[in-house]
């Protein structure tokens, strides 16, 4: 098959969504499909355009056996800006049209979002083109917005509501993560043939069980102390404020540590906030290279997935399958019963506490730090588990028989 991979973030940017759909490219294309990308230029680390691609609108790369085609795309200062967001997304759905229609006929678009407006590219691709497009639901907007009070105009919702219901009608078919979404997806009229289920994936083998003295550890001053890492986007759904209220709690603890990773349109609030609460417990890192990852995971002692109460109710964030291939127990802040917590329960691989609920976090770390072979013993199972179920060359495989079916 000729697939065109249409996404907002690829590799050399370092999000979550870029290492998943890049390897996701990479597999698919070892697998003897013809893949071609199209996808911005690098941004999300410093929240500017990598200065290597300023001064162009479009670019032409390979990456191993894939085509690669990135745009300008534009980038406010200030993330947290609905009015800056819908920009971001419109100059990249505008200027991708253009390096879509330049790419190598596809038979069939693949199309993951965030954001939503990705889908009516992938609509349009594919009518110009005349071939289907699949829609590939990594989070569900605008509800995620409505939950958090970004989006509170009537008229906007409304309008958002018709264009995921356009997205939705218009593609041949839509995969969603987990259950939850399915669920989700059901309940706005999408018909349950439409749907399919592909859970995300880590690579075992770039992500793996190390010693926490390393040389990660070691530069950062972390081996000889109790850390609980909390890494990934630092957005407003997370509700990081939790994390901070917990190491309010566990002053007395001499050797707790909060490391928190990664960037966002909360983080300046976040980094204000800790210091304005006097926290020493608490420390930022930037987002780190690819090549340090395992070391970061392995330098902690617990992991952390921290949600918003209402937010983590239909998917596990890509970021829990990290957590348990680098063999260390896991700590979600999430609703009891959400799709991250029916995980946790079925691996046995950690353990979860409301959202936030800053004491349960800290008594759920105090348990953790108290019971070094509990620890070891939830890091093991989840490890195991998440080889079994969630390899790259799996979840690929699975995407391959949705493609080919949508072709047919």
């Amino acid at each position: 098959m000729r697939i065109l991979l249409l996404t907002l973030y690829f590799e050399p940017d370092i999000t979550a969504n870029a290492a998943i759909l890049t390897r996701l490219a990479e597999e698919l294309a070892a697998l003897g499909h013809a893949v071609s990308v199209v996808t911005a230029f690098p941004h999300y680390a410093g929240n500017r355009i990598d200065p290597r691609y300023r001064g162009t609108l479009i670019e032409r790369a390979r990456h191993g056996d894939i085509r690669v085609t990135r745009t300008y795309v534009y980038v406010a200062s200030d993330k947290g800006s609905l009015r800056a967001r819908l920009l971001n997304y419109a100059s990249f759905n505008l200027l991708s049209v253009v390096a879509g229609l330049l790419s190598p006929a596809p038979d069939v678009v693949l199309a993951p979002s965030p954001p939503l407006t990705i889908g009516l590219t992938a609509w349009l691709l594919g009518s110009l083109k005349r071939v289907p497009f699949v829609y590939n639901v990594q989070d569900i907007y605008p509800d995620i917005a409505i939950r958090l009070g970004i989006l509170t105009n009537p008229r906007a919702i409304r309008a958002f509501r018709r264009l995921e219901d356009f997205v939705y009608r218009r593609a041949a078919a839509v995969s969603v993560l987990s259950e939850g979404f399915r669920q989700n997806l059901l309940g706005k009229g999408v018909p349950p043939a439409k749907l399919r289920i592909i859970p995300n994936f880590v690579d075992p083998d770039l992500v793996r069980p190390q010693p926490k003295e390393n040389p990660f550890a070691r530069r950062e001053g972390l081996a000889d102390r109790f850390v609980a890492l909390y890494a990934g986007n630092i957005g407003l759904s997370q509700g990081l404020e939790t994390l901070l209220g917990a190491c309010a709690h566990l002053r007395d603890l001499p050797d707790f540590l909060a490391v928190i990773v990664g960037n966002g349109a909360a983080r300046p609030a976040l980094e204000a906030r800790a210091q304005e609460m006097g926290l020493s417990n608490v420390r930022f890192l930037p987002f780190q290279p690819k090549e340090d990852l395992a070391m970061m995971y392995a330098s902690a002692d617990v992991s952390l997935v921290l949600l918003k109460r209402g937010i983590g109710a239909e998917s596990v964030p890509s970021k829990a399958y990290a957590i348990l291939a680098s063999g260390r127990p896991i700590l979600a802040a999430v609703d009891a019963g959400a799709d991250t917590d029916r995980l946790i329960q079925d691996a046995r691989c950690g353990v979860a506490v409301p959202p936030e609920d800053p004491a349960a976090l800290a008594r759920a770390i105090r348990a953790l730090r108290a019971d070094p072979a509990a620890r070891a013993q939830m890091g093991r199972r989840g490890r195991e588990h998440v080889v079994a179920h969630y390899s790259p060359g799996a979840i690929a495989r699975q995407y391959e028989a949705l493609l080919r079916d949508v072709v047919r």
